[in-house]
């Protein structure tokens, strides 16, 4: 696959709920259709010239160069590193992302340091015999496959995202899943319960709105349905015990 190279790799996220992170990958061939938030400041930023661009992803080929040289730096700092913000470290028919992926998180590991992804593509099972502190995840916002066609159009399916995560889940490992961005009903009519119902076993669940899309603010009631759409979550994670987290500007 097509490579660059980058002058550093671990950054301080602003993300709500991120420490650190990193992001080995400039593109993403899921081509999700939210819109795709990563997508958008790619382009703003004259880093990609297009979605069709934006499909065919860049490697950072010197990922492990950047890491051995960082930590040592960055260590005492670091409370975990996130695998990725604005790409996949899973991503569908990249087997060398995958393989990028894996070595920067033995590395990581190796240095003591925890490690989270999230993922639209599918968990290698080689994770369940890395280091039990770290933390993998899918992104699930419906059962639908026809709907995650549509959005999600290169992402894998949902039923191969969550069997991977439940058998991380039976070797030990900690999972957790993000159900966002969540669709308002005129986008697809579905019953949240249903989605949390099936993944019940995970130890922790983040919820939110979907954001950067008219057809979801032209919504009548959109604000009211994110309100109790989140109460659905939170009621049903604290009546399992799940740890939950609500993402900013969706309750209000």
């Amino acid at each position: 696959m097509k490579t660059i190279t980058r002058k550093s790799m671990l950054y301080k996220t602003g993300v709500e709920y991120g420490d650190y992170t990193m992001n080995h990958v400039l593109g993403c061939s899921h081509g999700c259709k939210y819109p795709c938030y990563a997508f958008l400041m790619a382009k703003r930023f004259g880093k990609v010239k297009s979605y069709d661009a934006w499909l065919e992803p860049y490697l950072v080929d010197n990922t492990l160069e950047l890491l051995r040289k960082e930590i040592p730096k960055l260590k005492s700092k670091i409370k975990s590193v996130q695998l990725c913000f604005t790409t996949d470290p899973f991503m569908m028919g990249y087997d060398e992302i995958k393989e990028m992926s894996l070595a920067a998180i033995r590395l990581l590991n190796a240095n003591g340091i925890k490690c989270t992804a999230l993922t639209k593509g599918i968990l290698p099972k080689e994770l369940s015999e890395y280091s039990k502190e770290n933390e993998y995840g899918i992104t699930f916002i419906s059962l639908n496959e026809e709907y995650r066609k549509i959005t999600e159009p290169g992402a894998s399916s949902y039923a191969e995202r969550l069997e991977s995560l439940k058998y991380l889940h039976n070797k030990g490992c900690k999972t957790w899943v993000s159900i966002e961005p969540y669709p308002t009903p005129n986008l697809i009519k579905q019953d949240l319960t249903d989605i949390l119902e099936s993944i019940s076993f995970t130890d922790k669940i983040i919820f939110g709105r979907t954001n950067y899309n008219k057809e979801i603010s032209s919504y009548k009631d959109h604000k009211k349905f994110y309100n109790e759409q989140s109460k659905i979550v939170i009621d049903f994670c604290n009546s399992k015990k799940i740890a939950y987290h609500i993402k900013e500007g969706t309750i209000t």
